[in-house]
């Protein structure tokens, strides 16, 4: 396993070299930001503790509110980065390439999760109806709604293409107002939620209620900003070239603000911390705040600087796994909480930092030998993190 992980780190570090300028900064983006959806869930369970840390909870669930929302951003960037805006756009083609590296792994993890989990808990394979509302809306498990939300991204692409190449910059803080007066409304609003959780019609009440796994209006912003600054991608690094400090600042003002905001609803609204981390989360006005600032941050600090060549291969290794340990991480997380539970171990704050290193560490090993399997197998890769062998130039694999 040592030198399995060793010679993956080997190779990404050789493919991070040879992709593209700014294309390095997305993978260390999507690494970084993978560990932060880990955190987020680790520290659900950690919750169940009556005497949780709230500072341990503030770190695994307010610190990494970014993580979800700037996998749009990274997604958008990647998008639009390779993108010939000159060029026609062959919305078909599109599709049938992001089919391949997004519907289908959505599909064969979803399988996985329920007939795995209708297997160890004992409630079976879900009926017709159940399994199509459960692929429509992500709730396979509960990741899988980031996968809902990007298919609807690109099934909507059409409508972004000509958003990103006309807007400017009094467009985007017309957009960023919207957005969070709408994920404010969505989120807050009492007498909304309230007719929500009282309708009969329970179809209409499900489009309702699941609403934040496919409404994509909850993350258009960061989406269409992803995909601007990377069309003007010269412009943006000359920007975050001389304004470094001030986006580190930014990154820190906004950071301290949702840790702030979080603390507030603590000491002096009496909120449990599960009410406070459900208030002061990714789509609160200043949790989208935190997540640009996390956005300019990442990419500042992954593209214009340098780091030792032992953390420079760590950040290659975790983001050219990211996508496996995104959709894989729960079911480590379900395993070790089933062995905690079968020995009566309550999750204090040290085990559950050790917890979270344990499920880092296994979902990256479980990655890595995949993909090495992958590379025996190709059907393997292809179904699970929608990569797929390269053809030759007479078109054969």
């Amino acid at each position: 396993m040592r030198r399995l992980l060793q010679d993956s780190i080997f190779q990404s570090e050789i493919l991070c070299r040879r992709l593209p300028y700014g294309k390095t900064t997305s993978r260390r983006h999507r690494g970084v930001s993978m560990l932060g959806v880990i955190g987020i869930h680790v520290g659900s369970q950690y919750l169940m503790n009556p005497a949780s840390n709230a500072h341990l909870t503030a770190l695994f669930e307010i610190a990494t509110r970014f993580s979800v929302p700037i996998f749009f951003f990274i997604s958008a960037f990647g998008i639009f980065y390779n993108m010939d805006l000159s060029k026609p756009f062959s919305y078909s083609q599109f599709l049938r390439k992001r089919s391949r590296a997004v519907v289908i792994p959505y599909l064969v993890w979803s399988l996985f999760y329920l007939v795995h989990d209708g297997w160890l808990y004992g409630v079976g394979f879900p009926a017709p109806l159940s399994l199509l509302s459960a692929l429509f809306f992500g709730n396979a498990k509960y990741q899988l709604y980031f996968l809902v939300l990007l298919i609807w991204f690109y099934l909507l692409m059409p409508l972004w293409i000509p958003i990103v190449k006309n807007i400017g910059g009094r467009g985007l803080l017309l957009l960023f107002a919207l957005q969070v007066a709408f994920d404010y409304f969505s989120s807050f609003n009492v007498a909304f939620n309230t007719m929500v959780y009282g309708m009969e019609n329970p179809i209409l009440k499900s489009f309702l209620l699941y609403r934040l796994n496919y409404w994509v209006m909850h993350y258009v912003f960061i989406f269409v900003i992803g995909g601007y600054l990377a069309v003007y991608f010269d412009t943006f690094r000359e920007f975050m070239q001389k304004h470094r400090t001030g986006i580190v600042a930014f990154f820190a003002a906004s950071l301290a603000a949702l840790l702030g905001y979080y603390y507030f609803l603590l000491t002096f609204r009496g909120y449990t911390q599960m009410d406070a981390i459900n208030t002061a989360h990714q789509l609160c006005p200043l949790g989208i705040v935190y997540t640009l600032a996390a956005s300019l941050f990442f990419f500042t600090i992954f593209t214009e600087q340098t780091y030792p060549r032992t953390l420079d291969r760590l950040l290659s290794l975790l983001g050219r796994h990211s996508y496996f340990a995104y959709l894989a991480h729960p079911f480590f997380i379900g395993y070790m909480m089933l062995t905690l539970e079968h020995r009566g171990i309550i999750m204090t704050a040290p085990k559950a930092i050790a917890f979270y290193i344990l499920t880092v560490v296994l979902t990256i090993a479980a990655a890595v030998v995949f993909r090495r399997l992958g590379e025996k197998i190709p059907f393997l890769n292809s179904i699970t993190i929608g990569i797929y062998p390269k053809k030759n130039k007479r078109g054969s694999a």
